[in-house]
């Protein structure tokens, strides 16, 4: 099966999903694809690798959600919400070539809903309260940023399907990181009380960093990106110190636990139902 054929694949819509998003009874997103993990793959790598990842999108997608009544601007709600569902989408890919991938057949809905909070492997700044607007686009430029750096390798991953949600997820990407870098310009430049809710965000989410950038390549790609909004924004570079582990080892903040506690309370009280 070539990549394109993958990618044309995946990008295909699932108009017939009558379901809640994620509940029992979806397609699964990768049904009709050539699931075979290529010889030469380690198919336990493969399956963390996109466990982390999709913990990472679903965990972020819940947090913007938390936006909905609440941005500033019934456009930003929206732009949020849009941008939540992306990142929705790009975890069930991962979470279904995950469980094709390590050979227990686990379903989207077991990794989201199924799972407690030791057994996450999001990095901890996606499970951070959402704070104010300021600090959800410091937050979201970060992310994206990083995200995207990812994915623009993945692309070339010996493994076609996860290579192929690599390239769908860069066009999704290069979206939210130009819209955060953006709004992180406006606000870093913009009023004083602005300018002053953007350092302390820098400054709060700065700690949370180096769990992002134990890679080096990846780390000064972002650190560009940084640099060139910061500087237009008038915002200091925000520094930190380059960390490993953390919650890529299911060690994870005490806000983790009870986002998840929301996100799974319906699933857990009624596995089996549909809607």
């Amino acid at each position: 099966m070539s990549d394109d054929h993958v990618y044309l694949t995946l990008a295909e819509g699932h108009e017939d999903d009558a379901r809640w998003a994620y509940g029992t009874g979806f397609e699964d997103p990768l049904h009709g694809v050539d699931t075979t993990v290529p010889e030469g793959v380690d198919a336990g790598e493969l399956a963390a690798v996109c466990v982390a990842l999709g913990d990472d999108a679903l965990v972020s997608a819940q947090r913007l959600a938390e936006w909905t009544t609440r941005a500033p601007e019934l456009e930003e709600e929206v732009a949020l919400a849009n941008i939540g569902l992306d990142l929705l989408g790009q975890a069930r890919l991962l979470y279904s070539r995950a469980g094709q991938a390590d050979g227990t057949g686990r379903d989207e809905d077991a990794y989201a809903y199924f799972r407690d909070a030791d057994d996450f492997r999001n990095v901890r700044l996606a499970e951070l309260p959402c704070g104010d607007f300021a600090f959800s686009i410091v937050r979201l430029l970060v992310l994206s940023s990083w995200r995207l750096a990812h994915f623009g390798r993945l692309v070339e991953h010996p493994d076609p399907v996860l290579a192929a949600i690599a390239a769908k997820g860069v066009k999704e990407l290069t979206y939210h990181r130009q819209y955060a870098a953006e709004w992180a310009v406006r606000l870093g430049d913009g009023t004083e009380e602005s300018h002053r809710r953007m350092r302390r965000a820098m400054e709060r989410a700065a700690p949370y960093f180096g769990e992002l950038f134990t890679a080096h390549d990846v780390r000064e790609e972002v650190a560009d990106v940084l640099r060139q909004v910061t500087g237009a924004a008038g915002l200091p570079m925000p520094v930190y110190r380059p960390l490993s582990g953390a919650g890529r080892d299911g060690d994870h903040t005490e806000h983790l636990a009870p986002l998840l506690a929301e996100l799974q309370s319906v699933a857990r009280a009624h596995p089996e139902a549909t809607w």
